[in-house]
């Protein structure tokens, strides 16, 4: 069976590369009727955030990503956390020793930092002072509790394992370090519960980022050391923001409940970096959880990093927005509305109705229904419009001959206002946008509006709309 992880250290928000990382895990367990699990990595506690296993476990619930397996926490499945199997580490590490692939090390801090200032490499690798120790010594040291820790012993040679992205990669056993196992303080390093972990859970695929290919080569020579089965390999190239810079928090690159918070749909940011290193086989570009787990396959991956586009996220989000329920849409906004809108005589439903096609996030809709509490001063230029053909002299005498048309009507409903505008363009030997253009941009004295004229004029209702035409004429008439 499949059984793939994500494996997140909690040191703090959830950067979009990790969430992609932890998506195609899940999409390759899923695809191949397999497990996922979540397994947080939290032994280096230097790093450690609070909250920080909150915001993981928050974000794969919101993103649709469920694990399978974990300790129970309340009936439902929890994840595993790594700080708390560490007796576990110990005895394997120990297990090492006595196959000689790998050592006692008791060398202080401050020989270390002199080792490293001596040395003529730019990062020195540890010298192996303490492989040659003798077991008495060894022995004295641990009964003296001397501070310690555990280091891989690297075999010469070279390693060569195959990746499903890049392929074969081989690297020169003499450029690895003698990397730590277990720290002074008992825990593990990051690298050893990692490939513990993997072979304790099962774990057949392990995806992450191409970052770690120059790592992998001491986790294989680890799994070789104990017997144990190597896992398939999927290195993934980073999510960039640019063609020279990686997307990173510090620059002030959004996060998943970043763009949650600036009004995109979980179900759109999946889809979107779903596609961020990864071509389906029919370039389909629009798909729900379901159909990401049908057509995704390994194959399709690039080796080539990928740009974080939020101008496309920003598309993709739009097409989402159109495609929901009416209804499932109206309880999404109505609160937004619900506080932009200051008046209590303007049909939130209907201009809900108005709204949903044109938005590319939420975040947009304050501002774009912003026009029914009032009309912000705005500049006459735009009542000018090459392709309605308007002017501000046309807009002008198009609006005193809508404003009686306007006031004698009864029936203020849109097919009576658009027909009665329609027919006074045609009597006037007026375009239609001639008339139409001069009374949409009166109403909402914005560039654009979620509707056309007559729309607004039912949704603000006869007495304002006549207010702002008469608004709109004093206004050109300066």
């Amino acid at each position: 069976m499949v059984r793939t992880r994500f494996a997140p250290s909690p040191t703090g928000y959830m950067h979009i590369g990790n969430l992609r990382t932890a998506l195609y895990e899940y999409l390759i367990a899923r695809s191949n009727n397999g497990k996922f699990i979540l397994r947080i990595e939290d032994t280096d506690r230097e790093r450690y955030v609070d909250g920080a296993v909150d915001v993981i476990y928050k974000t794969l619930k919101t993103a649709g990503i469920s694990h399978d397996e974990g300790p129970d926490v309340g009936g439902d499945f929890g994840p595993y956390i790594q700080s708390e199997r560490k007796n576990n580490y110990i005895d394997y590490a120990k297990e090492l020793i006595e196959k000689g692939e790998a050592y006692y090390c008791f060398c202080t801090k401050e020989r270390l930092d002199e080792m490293r200032e001596n040395s003529d490499e730019t990062a020195a690798k540890y010298d192996r002072h303490c492989l040659s120790l003798s077991k008495e010594e060894i022995d004295e040291n641990l009964k003296n509790n001397v501070p310690f820790v555990i280091r891989q012993k690297i075999k010469e040679g070279k390693t060569s394992f195959n990746d499903e992205v890049y392929g074969t990669i081989t690297v020169d056993n003499s450029d690895i370090e003698d990397q730590i196992l277990i720290k002074s303080d008992f825990l593990p390093t990051y690298n050893f519960a990692n490939v513990i972990d993997d072979h304790l859970m099962g774990i057949t695929h392990v995806i992450r980022g191409s970052e770690y290919l120059s790592s992998t080569p001491k986790y294989n020579l680890l799994y070789e050391a104990f017997g144990w089965e190597i896992p398939t390999y999927i290195h993934v190239p980073p999510v960039m923001k640019n063609a020279t810079e990686k997307l990173s928090k510090r620059n002030g690159d959004a996060s998943f409940q970043d763009l949650i918070d600036k009004g995109y749909l979980p179900e759109a940011i999946i889809n979107y970096i779903a596609l961020l290193g990864w071509s389906p086989s029919d370039n389909k570009e629009i798909f729900t959880m379901d159909e990401l787990i049908q057509a995704f396959d390994v194959k399709g991956l690039s080796k080539s990093p990928s740009i974080f586009d939020i101008t496309k996220l920003t598309w993709m989000n739009g097409e989402y927005i159109k495609k929901l329920n009416f209804d499932k849409f109206f309880e999404m906004v109505y609160p937004i509305l619900k506080n932009a809108v200051k008046r209590d005589d303007i049909d939130l439903k209907i201009l809900a109705g108005y709204i949903k096609t044109r938005i590319g996030t939420l975040n947009e809709i304050s501002d774009m229904v912003d026009f029914v509490n009032d009309v912000k001063d705005y500049d006459n230029s735009l009542y000018v419009h090459k392709k309605m053909k308007t002017t501000e002299e046309i807009s002008l005498n198009s609006l005193k001959k809508i404003l009686p048309v306007l006031e004698s009507m009864n029936n203020f409903d849109n097919d009576t206002i658009y027909d009665s505008l329609v027919s006074l363009a045609r009597e006037n030997e007026l375009k239609n946008g001639q008339v139409l253009w001069p009374l949409r941009t009166a109403l909402s004295g914005q560039p654009t509006s979620p509707c056309g004229a007559s729309e607004l004029a039912v949704l603000l209702g006869k007495e304002d709309t006549l207010n702002r035409v008469r608004a709109a004429i004093n206004k050109l008439s300066v």
